[in-house]
């Protein structure tokens, strides 16, 4: 039998025809609010779109606006106030209340905001209308407002009772320099025991306060300015005696940075 005569070729039914095959389009919805697409490639496409353009976004920011960093913590500082980033700003207010704060301070860290966080997660089983319309909904959209407001409010608060330029000039990251001093004079165990290491550190580098190596004073008028104050030190600060806030000043003018 010669090649192409006589011979009959049958379909494989094990192939799929696809010259037929319709397009794999959604089921149709279109009885419900909203335009119907492919999840694939479709929506996802415009997903991932908006994703980059985002992300872009967000690589500027951190280029154009690097993170402030302060200088290294010290956790002899008792005058820095660490404060926590922009979104927890509402939370770290409530603190500061006298009824969230102090022997209270678990209702304002965990009571309170748990409350809030559980309430916004019960809204969907309180409501279950199918009605899409803010106004329709009173619940839901009622709790989103009050939570919203709550949330600007507190953050407003925070941000505008907190001294942003002291918090600035205290954590700007300065040169070290090493201080001569002897630890085991009674000048040196007076500033370690006194208040005025919050704002001048603890090896006297300043913060808050000035640095107090190399200060160009007498001891007379260190003592004058801690009874009567100066620029943003308050007076009459020190606790102890005129006899030990005069050999602390003597003290003070002996610093000289190290060579």
């Amino acid at each position: 039998m010669h090649r192409g005569k006589g011979m009959k070729f049958v379909g494989d039914s094990r192939v799929p025809d696809l010259s037929n095959r319709k397009k794999n389009t959604p089921k149709d919805y279109s009885e419900y609010p909203g335009k119907t697409e492919a999840f694939w490639p479709d929506f996802l496409l415009k997903e991932w779109l908006v994703g980059a353009v985002f992300l872009v976004g967000y690589l500027v920011l951190t280029v154009a606006h690097p993170s402030p960093l302060e200088r290294p913590a010290d956790p002899a500082d008792t005058g820095y106030i660490p404060v926590p980033d922009w979104y927890f700003l509402f939370l770290y207010q409530l603190l500061k209340y006298e009824f969230a704060s102090g022997p209270y301070n678990i209702i304002g860290a965990i009571v309170m905001p748990g409350l809030a966080f559980g309430a916004l997660l019960l809204v969907p089983f309180l409501d279950t209308s199918k009605e899409r319309s803010p106004w329709k909904r009173p619940l839901p959209t009622g709790f989103m407002l009050l939570a919203i407001a709550s949330i600007i409010f507190l953050t407003w608060e925070s941000v505008v009772n907190h001294d942003w330029e002291a918090a600035k000039a205290y954590g700007e990251i300065k040169e070290e320099v090493s201080v001569e001093y002897d630890e085991t004079s009674e000048g040196y165990q007076l500033y370690q025991a006194s208040s005025c290491i919050g704002c001048h550190g603890n090896s006297f580098e300043g913060g808050i306060g000035l640095p107090l190596a190399g200060l160009d004073m007498t001891a007379e008028e260190i003592v004058e300015i801690a009874h009567e104050g100066r620029g943003g030190m308050p007076g009459g600060t020190y606790t102890g005696t005129e006899e030990e806030l005069e050999k602390l000043a003597e003290f003070i003018t002996t610093l000289q940075p190290a060579e």
